[in-house]
């Protein structure tokens, strides 16, 4: 009986404790200057695109994650054509991968940056053949300004590149 008292109230301690701790935020790590730039896409974009069969509307939606460590990219949400980019930091680098609807997910490091643009590069340690497999290969953002951004994304389809297609968006003020 003492034994099973005593449990109890060790659990009781340690659940208290718990929940105490539980509306403090975690404490986060100096984040890279260029993944703080990504970070002010929080929120909704809209604008135009083309992904082959010509100009289409588009709706990417950016949202933090994991107590500010990721960056979510969502474009064509509830569609058969949703897909995901999460933006991560990797071994002191700016990170991403790729949930693409061709079924693959590339990886890309990010290759240089300056004040307005990141340019980003196929990862060859994400696990795609690059020279059998089709899949995005590279991808440039642009911060034309506060509310406007232009992306321009590099595939390769059947071992050729295809051509780029830049898409303006501008944010949704709510």
């Amino acid at each position: 009986m003492k034994t099973t008292v005593s449990l109890f109230c060790a659990t009781a301690l340690l659940a208290s404790f718990g929940l105490a701790n539980a509306e403090e935020p975690a404490k986060q790590k100096q984040a890279l200057p260029e993944f703080e730039r990504m970070k002010t896409l929080v929120g909704t974009w809209k604008g135009k695109t083309d992904i082959g069969q010509g100009p289409i509307d588009i709706t990417v939606q950016y949202r933090l994650l994991a107590a500010g460590s990721v960056l979510e990219e969502r474009v064509f949400a509830g569609t058969p054509n949703e897909m995901i980019t999460m933006y991560y930091e990797r071994c002191g680098k700016l990170a991403l991968t790729h949930y693409c609807i061709m079924g693959n997910r590339p990886g890309m490091l990010l290759k240089s940056s300056d004040a307005k643009t990141l340019n980003f590069d196929f990862d060859p340690t994400c696990g795609i053949d690059a020279t059998t497999e089709s899949h995005m290969h590279a991808m440039r953002l642009s911060f034309d300004d506060a509310d406007a951004i232009t992306t321009s994304c590099k595939a390769i389809m059947n071992g050729k590149e295809t051509e780029p297609h830049p898409s303006t968006l501008k944010r949704v003020k709510l």
